[in-house]
């Protein structure tokens, strides 16, 4: 069995295990990076950082606040809110908490919200801001099951018995903790790996969503998966923006705690060209229209200054503009040309992409100059669509060459 084979299978039953872990072996390490706006409204976004140690007494504060409401294991906690470092750190509290965590897209209209609330029998309810809560105010008759709903934007949002901000489960949790210390590493100790972990509701072809039920292994084989492509290490900055209600978003969270790397977490799509320059990470997962959007609507960068020559006194000097370069990927192959303002799609030449690579028999079948794979586990990326699709996008999506002016 090879090293690999072996990472994987001796996997832990959860996530939860894998984040007690990542805390205790890099407590001050930074964690994650997160935008805060201007208390004028005015000016760019400050960026702050989270450790380890400080995410996880967040965390722990949350799990033990949702067991403090009466949540035991694997009852179902719904996240309603956009992307944001409020909806990871919720995530794991629930996680770390022994409860299973109900995802629910914030575009989602009133009445849906309340079929997938009141199918899954979710007990809690964590809404992003007042818009979210109005959903559930407004369908409160029909949820006898949702016993409270916590509020991470309380401005606008009347608090009482049944409705708390994240704060105030916060500060339960935080007291909860100072009786009982060791509660969420005995919650945690508990879980299972067959244990359910998220519900994740799907539109289907017919009729209402579909609950996926995704047990705690499937975040942990994820995790440690993801670790042995070798692809992100330590060093790396991830940029998150994707919608964390879906799989793929769930899976980046899963292996950036194995792996120990920072992600910076802002879902607002409109502020990704502003905010790639500010955090400069090394990768970011996304679909192929949101790097045209950057590759196209990105301001043009400063002509560099010309080089000296080293032609000989006799020989003309060599012109920097008469050998322009293409900008390439970082696999070697050349950048896709913008298309045109108007231009079909279809007519487009397609991106050029290496085999993810897990596929790869070696290098020397790549026309990238890309390396060879890594032995492969035991389920292998081209066996796991989420994996394969991290594999090709951690490659693809590596900072490009700068384009020349």
């Amino acid at each position: 069995m090879s090293d690999t084979q072996t990472l994987i299978e001796n996997r832990p039953p959860s996530v939860a295990t894998l984040f007690l872990e990542r805390v205790t072996a890099t407590p001050d390490a930074e964690a994650y990076r997160y935008p805060v706006p201007p208390v004028s409204g005015q000016g760019a976004d400050e960026w702050k950082s989270l450790s380890w140690a400080q995410a996880a007494e967040r965390v722990y504060a949350i799990a033990a606040g949702l067991i403090e409401l009466g949540v035991q294991p694997e009852q179902r906690v719904a996240l309603a809110s956009s992307t944001r470092i409020e909806w990871i750190l919720a995530d794991l509290g629930i996680m770390c908490g022994g409860a299973a965590t109900t995802t629910v897209y914030p575009q989602t209209n009133a009445e849906e919200s309340a079929f997938i609330l009141a199918d899954s029998e979710s007990r809690v309810l964590i809404a992003e801001d007042a818009a979210q809560v109005a959903k559930a105010r407004e369908k409160r008759a029909e949820l006898p099951n949702l016993t409270h709903v916590v509020v991470i934007d309380a401005a606008g949002v009347e608090t009482d018995d049944w409705a708390l901000s994240l704060a105030e489960l916060e500060a339960r949790g935080a007291a909860r903790l100072e009786k009982d210390p060791e509660l969420i590493k005995q919650r945690v100790g508990a879980i299972t790996k067959d244990q359910l972990a998220t519900l994740i509701y799907t539109s289907g072809t017919t009729g209402r969503p579909k609950g996926v039920r995704l047990p705690h292994d499937n975040w942990s084989y994820m995790a440690k998966a993801i670790a042995a492509t070798g692809l992100v290490g330590a060093e790396d900055v991830q940029y998150l923006w994707l919608p964390l209600a879906h799989v793929f978003g769930k899976v980046l969270t899963s292996g950036q705690i194995e792996v120990g790397h920072v992600t910076a977490v802002d879902g607002r799509v409109d502020k990704i060209i502003e905010n790639l320059p500010v955090v400069q990470p090394t990768y970011m997962a996304a679909v192929p229209r949101i790097f045209e959007k950057v590759y196209n609507g990105s301001p043009p960068r400063p002509a560099r200054a010309a080089a000296p020559s080293t032609r000989s006194s006799s020989g003309p000097p060599r012109s920097p503009a008469s050998t322009p370069r293409s900008p390439r990927t970082t696999s070697g192959a050349p950048a896709p040309t913008p298309r045109p303002s108007g231009s079909p799609r279809s007519t487009r030449s397609p991106t050029p992409s290496c085999t993810p690579r897990s596929a790869r028999p070696s290098a020397a079948t790549c026309g990238h100059a890309c390396p060879a794979a890594p032995p492969s586990p035991r389920r292998s990326a081209s066996s796991s669509p989420a994996l394969a699709s991290t594999s090709w996008r951690a490659t693809a999506s590596r900072s490009p060459r700068p384009r020349p002016s």
